[in-house]
């Protein structure tokens, strides 16, 4: 799959995760593509934190969800990304890690679609009690959070046909404007 399909076809899919397991090589792929994102001044600042195995997921879900479970509920694994913001402020008090891990996290999503799992960005996750059941240092702080899974159908395109014909984007003339503000693309 190409760049550019692998945008145009990626869909939170919560609903359609299979409980398959999922071979470690594309997990490692996957991990691969979020460390090669860009970060500000190449701090890299991110922390993953693997779950893997229905049950391990199921363990950590029942302890740290805030609200709807449906997205973890199948995932046979669940990536967490962590940060130590204190690490990361520039000398002016900007901080960049929140798009940092965002660049991280898109190539998860990314390379999740281009080897045809299923993905979902979510941060409804308690941070702290994610902390006390998997021994994170106190300085971290859990940022969001991914399901991986296999499609319950029987291939990406299949599980993600409803949520292309449902999804809606704003055009391009009410986002860019050229040369100043207002002048619409």
């Amino acid at each position: 799959m190409e760049t550019l399909e692998a945008i145009s076809k990626r869909a939170s899919l919560k609903t359609h995760i299979s409980t398959r397991d999922i071979e470690d090589d594309k997990v490692t792929k996957i991990l691969e593509a979020a460390r090669l994102a860009p970060s500000a001044t190449n701090e890299q600042p991110w922390r993953f934190v693997v779950i893997k195995g229905k049950e391990n997921v199921e363990n950590v879900i029942t302890g740290a969800a805030r609200m709807d479970r449906k997205a973890f509920d199948e995932a046979p694994v669940l990536i967490l990304v962590f940060v130590n913001p204190k690490d990361y402020v520039f000398p002016d008090g900007k901080t960049f890690y929140l798009l940092d891990i965002g660049l991280a996290t898109e190539n998860i999503l990314l390379a999740a679609t281009d080897l045809g799992l299923v993905s979902h960005p979510m941060a409804s996750l308690d941070g702290d009690k994610l902390k006390e059941m998997l021994d994170i240092p106190d300085e971290m702080e859990f940022v969001i959070a991914t399901p991986l899974g296999y499609p319950l159908e029987g291939s990406y395109e299949e599980a993600a046909q409803e949520r292309w014909r449902e999804r809606t984007r704003k055009d391009l003339k009410e986002l860019v404007y050229v040369n100043k503000w207002g002048t619409p693309l």
